[in-house]
């Protein structure tokens, strides 16, 4: 089994389609919606997870292809900078996936980059910008 992550962006016939149903039934994939921006007769964005068999992602992304959808690996991680960063939490209110916590009784913010989805709440949140934003290449 594979995990990979991928920003979709949907052309406006296609978003009030069953596309995500389709991967499951099709393709035996099992998705995870990260994080979506989609409304009727508008483009819409995805930031999606899948897991399943290497050629059934391969599948499920030529398949996706072919309504027209825009296919990128998720092209940014979030990490943070131990250095800069003064434990002072202001950025595990703001993560919705729980990938930032506050630790007790340590009291440190312990930061799990496999929760992370990369929606940078925690980037315009982080008092002394010790959450950075990385793009890979």
């Amino acid at each position: 089994m594979r995990t990979k992550r991928f920003v979709l962006t949907f052309p406006p016939a296609e978003v009030q389609h069953p596309v995500i149903y389709h991967l499951v039934r099709e393709f035996d994939i099992k998705p995870n919606i990260l994080r979506a921006a989609i409304n009727p007769q508008e483009r819409g964005t995805m930031v999606l997870e899948l897991n399943g068999k290497k050629d059934n992602i391969d599948r499920a992304l030529e398949y996706l292809k072919g309504l027209g959808v825009v296919v990128e690996p998720l092209g940014q991680d979030i990490a943070m900078n131990e250095q800069k960063c003064i434990q002072c939490g202001a950025c595990v209110g703001f993560c919705p996936t729980g990938a930032l916590q506050y630790q007790r009784p340590a009291m440190q913010v312990r930061f799990d980059a496999d929760q992370c989805v990369a929606c940078e709440l925690c980037l315009t949140a982080c008092l002394t910008r010790a959450m950075e934003g990385r793009f890979r290449t």
